[in-house]
């Protein structure tokens, strides 16, 4: 020190920063950790991490009523070609048609439309699309034809939802949060678990419509 100064300011050296590079006393976060750097009582260069708290975010799924239109198609083709070739439905005019969410069955008799129908909804077990998507009716006398007119169900309708959601409130993990979006229905709960558990309530629920269960996360 020279007479008549005042103390020269004293420069910090690298370590005193700690490894963060920040002055002591400051903070840095690193996700959900922070790292406070050296103060007067930890002494120079040390590092104190403390955790932050951190909120869980809700796992979901949602439910819906779709068809593979993939396994239709090939339910419905492998159904004509079975009609085609078997000897019973030979010279009975034995018909499907699918265009769309409608299917068109017919034959001579009402017995070979209603053989007809079976063969459909065989081929539609077999590939994966639940019979609950099919809504059949009684064959019909147009002309010398029987035809029965089959519409195809999809999604879930507010009424439906709303059975689920009453079912689960009823019955599923007290966790479980639900929510209408349009023809769907998103079931949340912070526990995977829960929502396990919720799935296979649901498969066992018996619900006249079908249901299918996509967008696990």
């Amino acid at each position: 020190m020279v007479a008549g100064e005042g103390f020269e300011p004293s420069k910090a050296e690298p370590g005193d920063f700690g490894r963060s590079g920040n002055p002591p006393g400051s903070y840095k976060s690193y996700g959900a950790l922070v790292v406070r750097a050296a103060n007067d009582t930890l002494g120079a260069g040390t590092l104190k991490i403390t955790k932050e708290p951190t909120t869980m975010a809700d796992s979901s799924f949602d439910v819906v009523s779709k068809i593979d239109r993939m396994e239709l198609d090939n339910a419905i083709n492998q159904a004509i070609r079975e009609i085609d070739t078997r000897f019973d439905f030979k010279n009975t005019g034995a018909k499907i048609e699918l265009s769309g969410d409608k299917i068109a069955i017919e034959a001579d008799t009402e017995e070979r439309a209603k053989a007809t129908l079976d063969v459909v909804k065989d081929k539609l077990i077999k590939r994966g699309v639940s019979l609950k998507h099919l809504d059949a009716a009684e064959p019909q006398l147009s002309g010398k034809i029987y035809k029965i007119a089959c519409t195809l169900k999809e999604g879930i309708s507010t009424e439906n939802a709303k059975k689920i959601a009453k079912f689960l409130k009823d019955e599923g993990p007290k966790t479980i949060k639900t929510q209408i979006q349009g023809d769907e229905l998103r079931v949340s709960s912070k526990s995977r678990d829960d929502l396990q558990e919720a799935i296979e309530q649901i498969k066992n629920g018996k619900f006249e419509f079908a249901v299918q269960f996509v967008n696990f996360r």
